[in-house]
């Protein structure tokens, strides 16, 4: 049995707040202990607790700042798009992904796969 809508909609809504000001341990603790992440798709995919850990340490102690725009939720599974900005020194930047997100029965994040390109969808200011 999939998880409630309510639920996945909680941690899609969680997910985007902690990419922004939470800790890595955090947003890993959304995830099932065996879950994978592709971020962009088509680069290597990080499986398990410690590969995701690693993958979201990058983001600790930046100045960020996240908005959700759209989810869409189905059969246990959920597509969002959001925007991140990040701000290193005088400069900004911006990418606006649109993930997919699998979950378990308890609302754990399965699979994780994020949709931009980092040549063409990122801006900087």
């Amino acid at each position: 049995m999939a998880a409630s809508t309510d639920k996945i909609r909680e941690v899609v809504e969680a997910y985007v707040r902690l990419v922004a000001d939470g800790k890595a341990t955090e947003v890993a603790d959304l995830y099932a202990d065996d879950a994978t992440v592709e971020d962009p798709v088509g680069t290597d995919v990080r499986r398990g607790r410690e590969a995701i850990l690693e993958f979201y340490g990058g983001l600790e102690g930046m100045e960020a700042s996240t908005t959700l725009h759209q989810v869409k939720i189905a059969a246990g599974e959920a597509v969002f798009s959001f925007e991140l900005v990040t701000k290193v020194g005088d400069k900004s930047y911006t990418v606006a992904p649109i993930d997919h997100m699998v979950f378990d029965e308890d609302g754990k994040i399965t699979a994780m796969r994020a949709f931009w390109d980092p040549a063409t969808d990122m801006s900087v200011s």
